[in-house]
């Protein structure tokens, strides 16, 4: 049976540059002593000193619940490792005393989940933000190395493909932190290869969520079936698909290869050379944009561009592009405050296309928006319309620009991130769905876009 340690209040600790716990409170440094550790040694609790060397290597937070010796029983901890420059700060919580025999129990149902699928290919893992904190051995052949993709954004490793009824599982999944099977992706960076993603949520010691543990199988690809890929736009001729094929590939490389040197994954480097491996990364992304909005623009630019038209819930969909955007915004900790999830808004659109448009305008209102500010996501039936309104508390937008927003390749600054094609191109999609973008905005009021688009009844 489980029982309490008895400690309500976190426990602190700090590892120095070697793994030496130089200063712990008691019941951590006990803890320590008790592994077979020397007072000011390095930390004796292998599951703790493994996480805290991970979190150092990848020079992010990791939070994880481990199961760790303590004479005859075993002790459950949540244990969150934050590195800086001296070393790495653990917070411990949670101290459930387990019995072994229990333990081992539980070990078993974890491996139970770890093994979701008995014919998975590799096995991968994400923190609570969604950025890959281990892969599987297995999965060194198909990548051609792990190393690049530990400590990215699981997007950076997969590109997400919409199921039959245009949904994206893992979605709703990271919404309600719940277990999602059969999530159809494109493995970077050639995009050749499809897999099918399984997981399950990691949980806390608090019972907070810490992210998926997940398998991945490669299946053979199925155009004739699957949707297009999440955030690539179809490709409507030769000279986009060259576009495509050409350019995509090597940047998806130089990209993961620039953060992998920026994270010092194989060590330590001179601290000027990391920023310039961050700036290679931002500009390999932005090229990365560039080729999907190129691709898009000559997609919509076409005579014959019609969008699907079928009964959507705009209120769905502004979740799931919610959801999508919630790691950057937590970077600035903004908050996203999105429909309530029994709010529904038919509408009669391309699920694909709106889930663009929605990204796109989120996106912009979490990039201007201050740090620790809001942006808010509505949805409103108008007569035949129903609309989504998109506001943030930014610096706001002079009416005599809000024309030259929508225009090709505008932008207000030449510092502005981006290639000025993205509210072009959602609102010309918008308008080939029958609807139309709009913005309401003041200097220093922040700016309000209204996607309308006809309703589904």
């Amino acid at each position: 049976m489980s029982r309490s340690h008895g400690m309500t209040d976190p426990v602190f600790g700090w590892l120095d540059e070697k793994g030496c716990l130089v200063g712990a409170d008691p019941a951590l440094e006990d803890l320590h002593e008790r592994a077979g550790g020397a007072p000011g040694g390095r930390l004796a609790i292998p599951q703790v000193a493994a996480l805290a060397k991970l979190a150092e290597r990848l020079g992010i937070t990791v939070s994880r619940s481990v199961i760790a010796a303590d004479d005859a029983h075993d002790v459950e901890l949540h244990v969150q490792a934050e590195p800086d420059r001296d070393g790495v700060k653990l917070v411990v919580s949670g101290w459930v005393m387990r019995d072994p025999a229990e333990s081992a129990s539980s070990d078993a149902a974890m491996r139970e989940h770890d093994f979701l699928r008995a014919d998975a290919d590799w096995l991968w893992e994400t923190d609570h933000t969604l950025r890959l904190t281990a892969l599987s051995p297995d999965a060194e052949q198909m990548l051609g190395g792990t190393a690049p993709y530990i400590g990215q954004p699981l997007t950076g490793l997969f590109r997400f493909v919409e199921d039959e009824g245009g949904g994206l599982p893992i979605l709703n999944a990271l919404a309600e932190h719940r277990r999602f099977e059969r999530q159809g992706a494109v493995l970077r960076p050639d995009g050749e290869q499809h897999v099918e993603l399984t997981a399950v949520p990691l949980v806390d010691g608090n019972g907070r969520f810490a992210g998926f543990h997940g398998t991945a199988v490669a299946v053979e690809s199925r155009v004739e079936t699957s949707g297009p890929v999440a955030g690539e736009a179809d490709v409507p001729d030769a000279f986009g698909l060259q576009i495509n094929r050409a350019l995509r590939a090597p940047l998806d490389r130089i990209v993961a290869s620039a953060h992998s040197i920026e994270a010092q994954i194989d060590g330590p480097i001179r601290g000027d050379y990391a920023e310039y491996a961050g700036d290679i990364a931002r500009a390999g992304r932005h090229l990365l944009g560039l080729i999907d909005d190129l691709v898009d623009l000559q997609a919509v630019e076409r005579d014959d561009f019609v969008p699907d038209a079928q009964e959507v819930d705009l209120a769905g969909i502004a979740r799931d592009a919610a959801g999508l955007l919630s790691v950057r915004a937590s970077e600035k900790n903004i908050r996203i405050d999105r429909p309530a999830d029994d709010e529904t808004l038919s509408a009669r659109a391309d699920y694909k296309r709106v889930l663009q448009i929605l990204v796109n305008l989120v996106g912009n209102a979490v990039r201007f928006a201050p740090e620790d500010s809001h942006v808010w996501i509505r949805c409103e039936a108008e007569g035949d319309l129903a609309a989504v309104i998109v506001a943030d508390q930014g610096r706001g937008i002079a009416a005599d620009d809000q024309p030259r927003i929508f225009e090709k390749f505008e932008r207000l600054s030449a510092s502005e991130p981006g290639t000025g094609l993205g509210l072009y191109i959602a609102r010309r999609l918008a308008r080939a769905m029958g609807g139309d973008i709009d913005v309401d905005s003041a200097p220093g009021q922040g700016a309000r876009f209204v996607l309308t688009l006809p309703t589904g009844a």
